[in-house]
């Protein structure tokens, strides 16, 4: 799966650069958003501009991020989706669990907001 990474203070860009999101590169994309994860940024955005295609395990592969990024307070969003993915994400009644915005801009701004909405509540005190 070839893929861009762009790490800034607050959050990652992480951008696949596969037309298709299907069974094939699922799995890949999973794992690199945990690892993405594991390195220690709590804010995403999942640049889907070169993404034309996506099938349910791709829409699988997108809840695992959301749900690992806002596991602990952190945000998972999805930008500049296309026609298609778009319509998949709201047929599947995922548009009420993305936060998916149009453009890098909304999604770096929308980070933003969910930063200062949370304050500095970073309890990274973690036991066990």
């Amino acid at each position: 799966m070839k893929y861009s990474v762009d790490k800034k203070e607050q959050y990652v860009v992480f951008t696949p650069q596969e037309e298709k999101l299907d069974s094939a590169l699922s799995p890949k994309l999973k794992s690199e958003l945990l690892t993405v994860h594991a390195e220690g940024y709590h804010n995403l955005i999942l640049d889907m501009s070169h993404v034309k295609y996506a099938d349910s395990s791709g829409l699988s592969a997108l809840l695992v991020g959301n749900r690992e990024f806002n596991r602990e307070g952190g945000i998972f969003v999805i930008a500049t989706p296309q026609e298609h993915v778009m319509k998949l994400i709201k047929i599947s009644m995922l548009d009420k669990v993305f936060n998916i915005v149009d453009t890098l801009e909304e999604a770096a701004e929308a980070i933003f907001m969910h930063t200062i909405k949370s304050g500095d509540t970073e309890e990274e005190e973690e036991e066990g």
